[in-house]
């Protein structure tokens, strides 16, 4: 059974603490009162009241809760007997296929040890599966993720693995991955290590193909995402980013809060704040699909716009790779939610960048299933559309 998580800032002055934040950005030389950090103070604040949101808010579009949440909150989705869990829809053939297993795992190093679930899909294939690595949103979990995705069916009905770390409230309270942390955004240190051993682990115990390892992630999760796909290009053959974040956007919470409202080139000079931080660039060219709403309030959709330009920049890097072209066109979902899809393809056609926006959409996964948190069920499927991309890219070479 579903359980909205309660405030746990019922008895909080809410007053006494954002003075103080406000008093911590102003001493970091951060401008509350214009600029790119205006409305920090009244979005913490809001965050922290108590009683549910206006009249007419969707769930996806309340602000973050707590000063280290940098993402939504989220409902808890219930674990009872779902170690087996069979495909909510027949395959396309009409076949009744074994259910799969959704399977837990644990991994350690030195950045410390973090959980996961593993889906298996019922039919096996004789050969090499594709794997997709699934990171949550802030407060999410792997089951609430699985659920609201329906990446488990997917994987049934094609044959896949399906992973899904997760990030425990001991490294971050809202168990956001640290994607704001300087730690937490190069190789072989932090959280990326410790994703990396998880896809090291489930390919050792399963027949993954490692040159078809994928990653994708909501908000948080596709923050993360995008940093894998910059510190690992060898072991991710491609990345999906549903409202997520740049590569090496921010560097700690003010700065966090700053690149989801859309300042972060409003980060420029401002004192305290690396030059860095303002434009960072990525090296690695990782086919990358984008998918962000428009009517976004926790995260700004001009994040997906810079995905897309650090995407193009390390493709141009290259050697000897050409521009590629683009191609725009407009659509509606069969829920009715229209979009524009922009698609960076070479010159045979085959697409290496794609920028889904969705007209109306708020923080939320496109396409979901309303049995999982953050969802909007009136698509296009966002789910659907990354398997599509990433399965159509060539093979990328040996992990």
């Amino acid at each position: 059974m579903k359980k909205l998580l309660t405030s746990p800032f019922k008895s909080i002055n809410v007053n006494a603490i954002t003075g103080t934040i406000q008093r911590a950005l102003a001493a970091a030389g951060l401008d509350t009162a214009s600029g790119p950090i205006r409305g920090i103070t009244d979005t913490i604040r809001k965050a922290l009241a108590p009683g549910r949101p206006a009249e007419g808010a969707r769930p996806h579009d309340v602000e973050p809760s707590g000063a280290d949440v940098i993402d939504v909150a989220a409902r808890v989705v219930g674990t009872a007997d779902d170690a087996i869990e069979s495909p909510r829809h027949e395959p396309e053939s009409g076949r009744a296929q074994a259910p799969g297993n959704f399977v837990p795992g644990t991994v350690s190093n030195a950045a410390g040890t973090r959980a996961y679930k593993l889906y298996i899909p019922g039919q096996i294939s004789a050969a090499p599966m594709p794997l997709i690595v699934m990171l949550h949103g802030c407060t999410q979990s792997a089951d609430d993720f699985a659920a609201g995705t329906q990446m488990n069916r997917l994987a049934q009905e094609h044959g896949f693995l399906v992973v899904y770390p997760e990030q425990p409230a001991t490294a971050n309270m809202s168990k956001c991955w640290n994607w704001f942390k300087a730690q937490d955004q190069a190789r072989d240190v932090g959280e990326p290590s410790l994703i990396a051993e998880i896809v090291r682990d489930v390919a050792a115990q399963h027949d993954v193909d490692r040159r078809r390892i994928f990653v994708a992630g909501l908000s948080a999760g596709a923050a993360m995402a995008v940093i894998l796909g910059e510190t690992y290009p060898e072991l991710f053959a491609g990345v999906g980013a549903h409202s997520g974040l740049p590569y090496a956007s921010a560097h700690d919470i003010p700065s966090a809060m700053a690149a989801m409202k859309g300042g972060r080139s409003g980060l420029v000079g401002v004192a305290g704040l690396p030059a860095a931080a303002a434009r960072a660039k990525a090296a690695q060219a990782v086919p990358t699909i984008v998918f962000h709403g428009d009517r976004d309030h926790t995260v700004h959709q001009s994040n997906a716009a810079e995905i897309i330009v650090q995407a193009n920049e390390a493709h141009r890097a290259e050697a000897g790779a050409a521009v590629l072209r683009t191609d725009t066109q407009q659509g509606v979902a069969s829920g009715g939610r229209s979009y524009s899809r922009t698609v960076h393809a070479d010159a045979d056609g085959h697409p290496h960048i794609e920028l889904w926006t969705l007209h109306g959409a708020g923080h939320a996964w496109s396409g979901g299933d309303t049995s999982g948190s953050y969802t909007d069920a009136n698509g296009p499927d966002a789910s659907a559309e990354m398997l599509r991309f990433f399965m159509a890219q060539p093979r990328a070479g040996s992990a």
